[in-house]
């Protein structure tokens, strides 16, 4: 086996074995005691408090800009109103 065979192989198999560590669901912090799907695992708690922030804030975001629509369509009818009189 000449030496540009043996990178070729070495690269197909480090290939395969990170492709197959990634379908196990075993990546770089892992511990290896199965896919990473745990409710008690930190990383999930923490996900799904970020996920819940985030509705939080799509929540406020949608009260802001309704308010502020309401303020500008209101001081469009007051300007409205001023200039008629």
């Amino acid at each position: 086996m000449n030496p540009f065979e043996m990178v070729v192989m070495i690269v197909l198999i480090v290939t395969i074995g990170t492709i197959i560590r990634t379908r196990l669901g075993a990546g770089p912090h892992h511990k290896g005691n199965g896919p990473r799907k745990s409710g008690n695992d930190p990383l999930v708690a923490e996900i799904r408090a970020l996920r819940d922030e985030v509705k939080a804030l799509k929540k406020r975001q949608a009260v802001i800009e309704r308010i502020t629509v309401e303020k500008e369509s209101s001081l469009e009818r007051e300007i409205d109103r001023l200039r008629d009189e």
